[in-house]
């Protein structure tokens, strides 16, 4: 395993957060379409997608004021996926989209 799975298999243990971001998602060579990004952790998130996502899938995320963050899908189960990140997160950009919500959606920039 490289150093990005080591990392990645010991941030699953921190917490996610529960928040609600509106955002974007695009599977790669797709539109992006629209979706709320359900939880949050270093090393990944979980979004609605009603259309079907492929596991393995290399997709785009949005959020507002970032940055598309590449990511690939590790699950999709009713109308909800689970993806990784390429790269982690940093922390204080991790920080930042905490502070920024209060789990009711609305940007705080």
């Amino acid at each position: 395993m490289g150093r990005y799975e080591i990392a990645a298999q010991e941030d699953r243990s921190a917490p996610r957060t529960r928040l609600s971001i509106p955002a974007q998602l695009r599977q790669s060579g797709g539109r992006p379409f629209q979706t709320v990004v359900n939880d949050l952790s270093l090393s990944g998130f979980s979004a609605t997608a009603v259309s079907r996502l492929h596991v393995g899938t290399v997709c785009w995320l949005t959020l507002p004021g970032l940055e598309a963050q590449q990511a690939e899908v590790i699950w999709w189960e009713d109308s909800m996926c689970g993806c990784a990140f390429a790269q982690l997160l940093s922390p204080i950009v991790h920080d930042n989209i905490l502070t920024r919500y209060r789990g009711d959606g609305v940007y705080k920039g």
